[in-house]
């Protein structure tokens, strides 16, 4: 069966818009939250408290990638550098903090940042589509790179 994203480029535009507004929305939640629900002091604690290695570097390094990250992948702004950097940073928290708590996020699970991390690293490599700051300043998204 042929994906829909081959007889209907708008449909498989959307489908990344979609991508994007959830990936960013929750990774600009997240930042947001670090940064003015909890504060940098507390977030600096909380990651050293979970042994994240150099949580004075890491906490703003964080907060940073997820909360301006999240605003460019929302807004389909280079996502390859920032679909990456959210992706690493979702790797880290799994493979640091989530890990031996299991899948489900209730029980401090990985399935939230895996899912996270997947579709950053999907943005990163397949693009935000045409309805994007990426698409409309290239022409085209980088899935369209073959099309006219």
């Amino acid at each position: 069966m042929r994906p829909l994203s081959a007889s209907a480029p708008l449909a498989s535009d959307v489908a990344l818009l979609v991508l994007r507004l959830v990936v960013g929305g929750v990774m600009v939640a997240h930042g947001a939250q670090k940064l003015f629900a909890q504060g940098i002091d507390a977030t600096v604690a909380g990651f050293a408290g979970m042994g994240v290695p150099m949580p004075e570097i890491a906490a703003p390094f964080v907060i940073g990638v997820e909360l301006v990250g999240g605003a460019l992948i929302v807004l389909g702004a280079a996502l390859p550098i920032v679909g990456l950097l959210v992706a690493i940073d979702m790797a880290v928290a799994l493979a640091l903090v989530h890990a031996p708590f299991g899948v489900f996020v209730a029980e401090g699970g990985w399935e939230l940042v895996a899912a996270l991390g997947a579709g950053a690293l999907a943005l990163a490599v397949v693009g935000g589509g045409r309805i994007g700051v990426d698409g409309l300043l290239g022409g085209r998204s980088r899935r369209g790179r073959g099309r006219a």
